[in-house]
């Protein structure tokens, strides 16, 4: 039987320049646009030694030229180029430099689309460790890591499935026929609906299907804003 030979990857960046002077474009454009004109990339602009700015471009060669004359003129001394194999990527990459570089010259902050936030399952791992933590220290009964375990597999099983994702609570966002609305998720996973009063919801599910008047799938229905301040959908705590 014929032996299966590994294929080994193909790397992401196929050429880069680091650290080149500004001064390039005026005395050699004829050699940096026969390198990297028309290469998709991300890039970066330097003050001196300093990182100042984190781009992304269909032609770098382009791009940093503009840099010349826009509101980064004079700002910057440097650049480096960062050529692409591919362009599916190409926006996590800058995203990721952005958040975490988090450069003088950019005003926006790199958005992880389709990422996880864990920070609150963080929260919810870390609050049980104070807990048992402070039993231990008041002389209370002491909780076995198999008991906490067991009761965070029966939290998968509760009613309310977005129980102790939001400390301290957290407002929910959908749209539907034009119209806005709101919801308050509690500590404990209970959802009110804004304009429904008197009704508590268990899950996003409910909670939706009270706003539609139909079977509802709530973790695409309702966002909650992120640390960046940005939509996101419920669906994305799973």
């Amino acid at each position: 039987m014929a032996k299966k030979v590994k294929r080994e990857s193909r790397s992401i960046v196929i050429g880069h320049l680091e650290k080149v002077s500004s001064k390039v474009f005026d005395s050699h454009h004829k050699q940096i646009t026969e390198i990297i004109e028309g290469n998709y990339g991300v890039y970066a602009l330097y003050r001196r030694e300093k990182l100042y700015y984190v781009g992304k471009a269909s032609n770098l060669k382009s791009r940093v030229k503009q840099h010349l004359k826009d509101r980064h003129a004079g700002k910057w001394t440097h650049f480096s180029a960062y050529l692409i194999r591919k362009t599916d990527h190409i926006n996590e990459i800058e995203a990721l430099l952005l958040r975490i570089a988090d450069p003088k010259g950019d005003k926006v902050k790199g958005k992880l689309k389709g990422s996880l936030n864990l920070r609150p399952k963080l929260k919810v791992l870390l609050s049980e460790d104070f807990k048992r933590l402070l039993e231990e220290l008041l002389g209370g009964k002491k909780v076995k890591k198999k008991v906490a375990k067991k009761r965070k597999a029966k939290a998968g099983k509760t009613k309310r499935p977005l129980a102790g994702f939001f400390a301290g609570g957290k407002v929910i966002y959908a749209t539907y026929k034009g119209k806005d609305y709101k919801g308050w998720v509690a500590n404990n996973g209970a959802i009110r609906v804004k304009g429904i009063k008197g009704v508590i919801y268990d899950s996003p599910s409910a909670a939706g299907a009270a706003v539609r008047k139909k079977s509802t799938n709530g973790w695409v229905f309702w966002k909650y804003k992120d640390e960046s301040g940005e939509l996101v959908s419920l669906g994305d705590l799973r």
